[in-house]
């Protein structure tokens, strides 16, 4: 997968293709409206990486205090931005 199309278009898809990163894996599930399975992914991983996705899928929850621990883990600040642009900035970032 190279666009953000392609991402989008894989949302229908049963299963996640092959060779995606956690990051990608989890904003998948996210995508296809799994909170839990997403949550599930980044849960238990450290990476800056993997606190950004994970600061986002708590801002989506509306847990803002853990989303802003998380954003902090990630050496980032809660972006000012919908949900659903963050979301596609996030899967642009992990495309690349």
């Amino acid at each position: 997968m190279k666009t953000l199309a392609d991402f989008k278009a894989s949302l229908k898809s049963d299963q996640p293709g092959t060779g995606l990163s956690v990051q990608l894996k989890s904003l998948l599930y996210d995508g296809k409206g799994d909170w839990h399975k997403a949550h599930a992914e980044v849960d238990q991983l450290t990476d800056q990486a993997s606190a950004l996705v994970h600061a986002y899928l708590h801002r989506k929850e509306g847990d803002i205090w853990n989303a802003d621990y998380w954003y902090n883990k990630a050496r980032q600040t809660r972006p000012n931005v919908s949900l659903e642009k963050e979301w596609e900035q996030l899967v642009l970032q992990f495309l690349d």
